[in-house]
C-alpha cells in the first residue's frame, strides 16, 4: 500500500508541478503586481495602524496625565486647607512643589489674586487679567461638589513659556489651588507622530519610494527620501494618484514606469512606489526559484507526506489542544512547543506570544505606573480562572514576601481571600484606608464586574502619618502634651453628654502657686520644667476617668467623669494631691521644690449643666482658694 501511495502521489505531484509551472509562467507577471500591491497595502495598513496607534497614543498619555495632575492639584489643595496661614512663602511653596513633583504651584485667593506661589515673580498676578488665567475663576462660584479644571498646554500668561495647568477649588475656603507642568512627555509624543518618523519604521525596498499628499490641495507632505527636491513628475500629482487605488503605472523621474498603489486616509493619501524594471527582475528570479522549489518540494512529499500525516500533524494538533486546555484553565506559565512545521511553529509562537502578551500586561502598567512617581499597584482577576493580574509592585505595597505573593497570585481564591481579610477593618474615620502595621496604611478600592473583581493600591502612610501629626497639633499642647483648652471642651461635652444616668462628672480648675516667683528666681527653664513636672502627675491619673487640659501659662484644668457619687470625686482629688506631694522638681542643679498647687471643683448638679458653666463655677472656687490657704482644693458653694 505504501509503494502505491508513492506512486500516485508522484504521478499527481509531477503533473501539479507541470500545470503550476505552466500557469506560473503565464500569469507571473500579474500575480507579481498582485503581490507587489498587497506588500504596498500591507505598508500602508502599517503606516495606517500606526497613524491611529500614535493618535490613541497621545490621547491615552494626555488621559493619563490629565488623571495624574488632577490628583496631585487635590493633594496641593488637600496640604493647602490645612495650613493656617492666608499665604505661605515662596520657599515653602516650592518645597510643596517638590514634593508634589509638580513644576509650579498657586494659591489664589477669594478675589482671584495669587496670593502664595512657588515662583515669585506670580505672586500678586490677578487671574482676571488675562484671557488664560481668568478660565480657572468660574471655580470660584462654582456650585459642583468638587469642581476643577484641567487647562490644556498652552503658553500662560506671565512668560508665555508652555504649561499645562491644573486647579481646584479649597474646601477649607474660598479660593483656588493651582499646580503647573511642563508638558514635556506629551511633545515628545507628538513628535513620534511626524511623517519623517513613521517613514523611518518602514525599510523601503531597493528603488521602492513611500510618500504622503494632502488630499486638498494635493501638497507631498511627506517622502521616505527626505523633502529635499520638487515633486513634479506625473506620480505625484494627485489626480493621477486617486485612480492607483488598485494599481497603476504613472511615469517617475527620469521618465522611467512607476508601479504605483494609493490609499486614502482621512484627509491624506499615502502612496508607495517601484520602478517596472526591478518588477521584471523579481519576474525572472521567480520563475526560477520557484522550478528549484517545486523540484525540491515535489521529493520531500512523497518522502515526507505520510510521515508528516501520521506523526506529525496529528500529535502536533493533539499536544496543542492539551496546552491550550491548560492556558484556558489559568496555567498562563504553559509553554506551546510543537514542532515539525511551519504552520505548528508559527501557530505555537503565536500563541506563546498571546499569553506572554497577557501576562505582561501588568508590567507595561507597571512601567507607566513608576514613570508617574505614584506609590500605586493594581490587580484583576476573573471568575474561573486562577491567575491574578498584578502589577509588580503589589508585593512590596503589601509587604508580602516574593514566595507567597507568588503563591497568591496563582490562586485567586486564596488571594481574594488574602485582600478582603485586609479591607474588613479601615481605619476610624475612614472607609477604604487601611493599616499593615505601625506607620504603614494603604488605600483599596475594588470595583466587581460581571467578569470578576479590579482593585487599585495606593500607599497612603505619608498622607495618614501627616494628618495624625496635624490632629495631634491641632489638640494638644507642645509644651506638656495635654489637650489644648477648646479640644479639651469639646471631649468633655461629648462626656457629659453621653453621662449615664445616677452618675457625676466635675470640673477641676488648677492654678500653679507662687509660679511667677519660681520664674523670676530660677528662670524661664526652670519654670518649664515646673510645669512639665505638673502635667506628668496630671498624666498619671486614671485616664479611664479624668481628661486633663492646659488652659493657659500655669492654669490648667481637668474633668473626673463616671463617677458613681461626689465621694469619688472627692477620692481622684486627695489621690491627685498626695501624688503631686511625692512628685520634686529640680529647679537647679542643688535645688528641688515640690509643686504647690490650688485647685476649685464644680460638679453637675442637674440636667441642664454645661461644660462653660462647671468651668465658670470652678473658677469661682479657684479664686477662693487662691485668696485664702492655697496648696489644696475647694468645692464650689462651699
Amino acid at each position: 500500500m505504501q509503494k502505491t501511495f508513492i506512486k500516485y502521489t508522484f504521478f499527481i505531484v509531477t503533473t501539479a508541478i507541470l500545470l503550476i509551472l505552466f500557469v506560473h509562467f503565464l500569469f507571473n507577471l500579474n500575480m507579481l503586481e498582485r503581490q507587489q500591491y498587497d506588500t504596498f497595502y500591507a505598508k500602508t495598513e502599517q503606516m495606517i495602524h500606526t497613524l491611529k496607534n500614535n493618535r490613541e497614543e497621545l490621547d491615552q498619555l494626555n488621559e493619563s496625565l490629565d488623571e495624574d495632575y488632577l490628583t496631585r492639584a487635590k493633594a496641593a489643595s488637600y496640604v493647602m486647607d490645612r495650613q493656617q496661614e492666608v499665604s505661605i512663602d515662596v520657599e515653602q511653596m516650592q518645597y510643596l512643589a517638590d514634593l508634589l513633583n509638580v513644576d509650579e504651584l498657586h494659591v489664589i485667593d477669594e478675589k482671584g489674586i495669587i496670593v502664595s506661589a512657588s515662583v515669585p515673580e506670580y505672586v500678586g498676578i490677578d487671574m482676571d487679567d488675562h484671557e488664560q488665567t481668568r478660565e480657572f475663576l468660574a471655580l470660584l462660584d462654582s456650585e459642583e461638589e468638587d469642581p476643577y479644571l484641567i487647562q490644556e498646554e498652552r503658553p500662560n500668561a506671565a512668560e508665555g513659556k508652555v504649561m499645562k495647568y491644573v486647579g481646584v477649588a479649597r474646601k477649607g475656603q474660598k479660593g483656588i489651588v493651582q499646580v503647573g507642568f511642563k508638558p514635556t512627555r506629551y511633545l515628545d509624543a507628538m513628535s513620534r507622530n511626524t511623517y519623517e518618523y513613521i517613514f523611518s519604521r518602514f525599510p523601503t525596498d531597493t528603488g521602492e519610494e513611500l510618500f504622503v499628499l494632502d488630499t486638498a490641495d494635493g501638497a507631498v507632505l511627506g517622502h521616505s527620501d527626505g523633502m529635499d527636491r520638487k515633486f513634479e513628475e506625473e506620480c505625484y500629482r494627485l489626480e493621477r494618484l486617486l485612480d492607483c487605488k488598485e494599481g497603476a503605472y504613472l511615469t517617475g523621474e527620469n521618465g522611467k514606469k512607476m508601479y504605483v498603489v494609493s490609499r486614502q486616509y482621512d484627509d491624506i493619501l499615502l502612496c508607495a512606489a517601484l520602478p517596472q524594471s526591478i518588477l521584471l527582475q523579481k519576474l525572472w528570479k521567480n520563475v526560477l526559484v520557484a522550478v528549484f522549489y517545486l523540484l525540491f518540494i515535489e521529493a520531500a512529499v512523497i518522502l515526507l507526506l505520510n510521515y508528516l500525516v501520521k506523526r506529525k500533524i496529528i500529535n502536533g494538533i493533539d499536544h496543542i489542544i492539551e496546552n491550550l486546555t491548560a492556558i484556558t484553565k489559568g496555567n498562563l506559565d504553559t509553554t506551546v512547543a510543537v514542532g515539525g512545521n511551519r504552520e505548528f511553529e508559527k501557530l505555537s509562537d503565536g500563541i506563546n506570544t498571546m499569553v506572554k502578551s497577557i501576562v505582561n500586561l501588568s508590567d507595561r502598567i507597571s512601567a507607566i505606573i513608576e514613570i508617574s512617581g505614584i506609590p500605586l499597584a493594581a490587580f484583576e482577576y476573573e471568575r474561573g480562572i486562577n491567575y491574578v493580574f498584578t502589577t509588580s509592585g503589589l508585593s512590596d505595597l503589601l509587604e508580602i514576601p516574593a514566595s507567597k505573593a507568588a503563591e497568591l497570585y496563582k490562586n485567586s481564591e486564596l488571594f481574594d481571600w488574602y485582600i478582603r481579610k485586609i479591607v474588613k477593618d479601615p481605619i476610624e474615620g475612614e472607609e477604604d484606608i487601611f493599616k499593615l502595621r505601625d506607620e504603614k496604611y494603604i488605600r483599596i478600592h475594588m470595583s466587581e464586574s460581571a467578569e470578576g473583581y479590579l482593585g487599585i493600591i495606593t500607599d497612603v502612610t505619608k498622607d495618614v502619618v501627616q494628618k495624625k501629626q496635624m490632629q495631634y497639633e491641632n489638640t494638644h499642647d507642645p509644651l506638656t502634651g495635654l489637650y489644648k483648652l477648646e479640644h479639651f471642651k469639646q471631649l468633655a461635652e461629648r462626656h457629659l453628654r453621653e453621662l449615664p444616668k445616677g452618675k457625676v462628672c466635675a470640673i477641676v480648675m488648677l492654678d500653679l502657686d507662687h509660679f511667677k516667683s519660681i520664674n523670676d528666681t530660677f528662670g524661664h527653664d526652670a519654670g518649664d520644667r515646673y510645669l512639665q513636672g505638673f502635667s506628668d502627675v496630671m498624666q498619671s491619673m486614671p485616664k479611664e476617668h479624668i481628661l486633663s487640659a492646659r488652659r493657659s501659662g500655669d492654669e490648667f484644668c481637668m474633668m473626673i467623669f463616671d463617677c458613681e457619687d461626689p465621694s469619688r470625686i472627692r477620692q481622684y482629688m486627695h489621690l491627685f494631691y498626695e501624688t503631686l506631694k511625692q512628685n520634686k522638681v529640680m529647679l537647679s542643679d542643688t535645688q528641688s521644690k515640690a509643686i504647690s498647687a490650688s485647685a476649685g471643683v464644680a460638679w453637675t448638679d442637674g440636667p441642664d449643666d454645661s461644660i462653660s458653666e462647671l468651668l465658670n463655677r470652678a473658677d469661682e472656687a479657684l479664686y477662693e482658694v487662691k485668696n485664702s490657704t492655697k496648696g489644696t482644693f475647694a468645692e464650689y458653694g462651699k
